[in-house]
C-alpha cells in the first residue's frame, strides 16, 4: 500500500460518514472537510459526537460501510496503514495519556521517544541520536526538558500534558488533533497549556482542537464547527459562530458570550446559570 500523503488534500474529508456504537448513531452522515494550515476548533456538549470524530481520523473507529462510497479520507487517502499514517499526526488525547501511565518506569523522554513508533514503549534497538535530538527539542519548545528523565507516573496532570505535547509534535507531524486536552488542568496549567498551543500554531503546526470550553479557542483559530447530536450545528468564523444565541441553542440554556479580543469566554445569561452547568450538560 502507497503510504504517502496527497499534499494538495484537505486534511480531514467526511461524506456522510456514520458511525454507531452498538446500534445507537453517534455520528449521523456527517459531512465535514479540513483544510491543513487552517486552525479549526470542534465545539460541542459532551455526548455530541466530539471524540468519535478524532478516533475517525486516527483509524481507532471505522464508519458505517456504504458501498462504493469512502466516507472518510485523511490527506487524500481512504486508506492507510495505521502506523504510518499516526506518524503524520500528532495526537494528544485521554486515552494516550492512560496508556503511557500503565507503561511502567517510562520517563519523558521515553514518553516522547515512543511517539516515532506510534507505540506506548521504545523499542530497545530502535532508538537513534536524531530521534534523541528531536525529542530533547520538543520537550524544550513546551518548556518541559526538565522532565525528560522523571517518570511518568510521578508528573503532575499539567507536566504529563506537556510531555504529550512534545511526543506529538516531536515527529514533526502535519497536524496536531487535541481531544479535550486541559480536562483536569488547573488554571495555570490550563494557561501554561493554551500558550504552547499559540505558539504552535504561529509556527506552523496545523491545530485541531476538539473541546467542549470556549475558553480554550486562542486567537490563532480562524474557524470554529459547533457538533451536536453527531451532525454539524454551525461551522464559520469564531465572530460568526461564538454567539450568545447560537451557544444557548447548542447548549440547552441561556448563555452569555463574552469576547475581548484575546479570547472567549462564557458566562450564564442567568445569574443562577454558570458555565460549569454547561460543562455537564
Amino acid at each position: 500500500m502507497n503510504d504517502t500523503a496527497d499534499p494538495g488534500a484537505p486534511l480531514i474529508e467526511l461524506e456522510r460518514a456514520t458511525v454507531c456504537r452498538g446500534a445507537v448513531p453517534v455520528l449521523h452522515e456527517l459531512d465535514l472537510r479540513i483544510d491543513r494550515r487552517r486552525h479549526t476548533a470542534i465545539l460541542g456538549p459532551n455526548g455530541c459526537g466530539k471524540s468519535t470524530l478524532v478516533k475517525l481520523v486516527t483509524r481507532e473507529l471505522y464508519p458505517v460501510a456504504r458501498e462504493g462510497a469512502a466516507p472518510v479520507r485523511v490527506l487524500g487517502r481512504s486508506r492507510w496503514d495505521v502506523f504510518a499514517l499516526r506518524s503524520l499526526l500528532g495526537v494528544v488525547a485521554p486515552d494516550l495519556q492512560r496508556d503511557l501511565l500503565r507503561a511502567p518506569g517510562l520517563t519523558g523522554e521515553d514518553a516522547v521517544l515512543s511517539g516515532f513508533f506510534a507505540a506506548q514503549r521504545v523499542p530497545a534497538d530502535g532508538v537513534d541520536a536524531a530521534m534523541r535530538e528531536r525529542a530533547a527539542a520538543a520537550l524544550a519548545q513546551c518548556d518541559a526538558a526538565h522532565l525528560a528523565a522523571r517518570p511518568i507516573a510521578e508528573l503532575s496532570t499539567g507536566e504529563t500534558r506537556r510531555v504529550l505535547i512534545a511526543r506529538a509534535i516531536a515527529h514533526r507531524p502535519q497536524a496536531l488533533l487535541l481531544d479535550e486536552p486541559t480536562t483536569g488542568l488547573d488554571v495555570a496549567a490550563q494557561a501554561h497549556f493554551l500558550a504552547t498551543l499559540r505558539r504552535l500554531a504561529r509556527a506552523g503546526t496545523t491545530l485541531v482542537l476538539v473541546t467542549h470550553h470556549v475558553e480554550e479557542i486562542v486567537p490563532e483559530i480562524d474557524r470554529v464547527i459547533l457538533l451536536r447530536g453527531g451532525r454539524v450545528f454551525a461551522d464559520g468564523a469564531p465572530a460568526q459562530v461564538l454567539t450568545s444565541a447560537r451557544l444557548s441553542a447548542l447548549y440547552g440554556l441561556p448563555l452569555r458570550v463574552e469576547h475581548d479580543g484575546g479570547g472567549w469566554r462564557l458566562a450564564g445569561a442567568d445569574p443562577n446559570v454558570s458555565f460549569s452547568t454547561a460543562r455537564e450538560h
